[in-house]
């Protein structure tokens, strides 16, 4: 009996043993460490390694001091972004599905996606350079979206990890890819800064003159992926005007100013206050579909173009950028058809995109500045979202 309880002691010592090892263990990991820990069954490596096109697709992370994001190639797509709430849980916040597969066969080609040649919409997929007469292929009722049926959304790019924070896309659109003159060069890089920062850099030249309006569609909820509504999410746009539309979305070529509208975000609204407005504009969105004009509100040296709070995390994203204008989009054709990495499902009005770019339509619009490229010049510009909590 003597024996059997001292067996039983040294059992429960060394169980104590271990269990002080595993916590010292836990201890010394980093944060990146412990969310990549809890991302593991979320995203893998072997879900994306596939090849379309002939190219090789793939999962790439980078991370810096409490953000981790991921990309793929098959779209230069971010698809999923983890940070801190106000309680320090790692949530994420950028919508996406768990495979190459999955964004392939998406009824909503767009999530996370790198956009281009042309993103926004382009007025019956028609427009003229130097005197000639151009057509790209129409895949949004009678008007071309974000650069045609195979925009960049649905392209493999080259991909270079230059560090733990920093992926480089590149891509050569060839001349006449989805209409559009020119061998264009493209490289866009994604940077996660010791701030609390993903800056986003575009650069692209030509051969031929051509149109560039590059920029990245991620879908956001700063509640997490699969909390629900975004409506409650509070809104600042530091834009005193935007550009109206008719019934397809495309500008009317009027700079409106949006004092007494429900496009007034110059003050903090939530998404939902006004989005049920009778309005005429809200009925052809079926919501907040608008390019808004940024008015150079400056913040530590940059144009501010937005703030928005996710009111149950804490989890406020500031975005700031040297484009003129900013869409806005509330989710609105969102109908629960796929089916998010954390299982959830693409519900109405579930995230929402705040697009950076030059204004929808621009190369049939004289009012609205130019994205034509020329040979010998450099299409570049940078924009940042910043993350924060309250």
């Amino acid at each position: 009996m003597k024996n059997i309880q001292i067996a039983v002691v040294l059992l429960l010592a060394l169980f104590q043993f271990n269990c002080k090892d595993k916590k010292e263990e836990t201890s010394k990991k980093t944060v990146q460490e412990i969310a990549a820990d809890s991302i593991k069954p979320v995203l893998e490596t072997k879900n994306f390694d596939s090849i379309i096109d002939g190219k090789k697709v793939s999962l790439y992370w980078i991370e810096n001091k409490g953000i981790k994001a991921a990309f793929t190639n098959y779209g230069g797509r971010l698809i999923g972004l983890w940070v801190a709430d106000k309680n320090g849980k790692q949530t994420d916040v950028v919508v996406g599905m768990n495979s190459a597969k999955g964004f392939k066969t998406s009824t909503e080609p767009y999530f996370g996606a790198t956009i281009g040649r042309v993103g926004n919409r382009i007025a019956k997929g028609q427009f003229s350079l130097e005197g000639k007469k151009y057509h790209v292929p129409v895949n949004n009722g009678k008007n071309a979206l974000h650069g045609g049926k195979k925009g960049f959304q649905d392209v493999v790019w080259d991909v270079t990890k230059t560090n733990e924070n920093t992926l480089v896309f590149s891509y050569v659109s060839p001349d006449g890819e989805q209409g559009f003159p020119g061998n264009l060069k493209v490289k866009v890089t994604y940077t996660i800064e010791a701030n609390q920062t993903i800056k986003m850099e575009y650069e692209a030249t030509t051969d031929k003159t051509t149109l560039v309006n590059l920029t990245n569609h991620a879908f956001f909820n700063l509640n997490g992926e699969g909390s629900g509504s975004i409506l409650n999410h509070e809104l600042q746009i530091y834009a005193d005007q935007f550009t109206p539309v008719d019934e397809g979305l495309i500008p009317s070529g009027e700079l409106k100013s949006v004092k007494n509208t429900p496009f007034d975000f110059t003050a903090k609204h939530t998404i939902g206050e006004r989005i049920e407005t009778k309005d005429e504009q809200l009925k052809f969105g079926k919501g907040y579909d608008h390019n808004y004009v940024l008015n150079g509100t400056k913040k530590n040296n940059r144009n501010h173009a937005a703030t928005i709070l996710g009111d149950k995390s804490g989890i406020t994203l500031d975005i700031f950028t040297e484009e003129p204008g900013l869409q806005f989009y509330s989710g609105n054709f969102m109908q629960s058809k796929n089916t998010f990495k954390s299982g959830s499902k693409d519900d109405f009005r579930t995230a929402f995109a705040l697009e950076t770019q030059h204004f929808p339509d621009a190369p049939n619009q004289p009012k609205f500045a130019p994205i034509v490229l020329k040979p010998g010049q450099k299409y570049h510009t940078v924009s940042y979202y910043q993350f924060s909590v309250k």
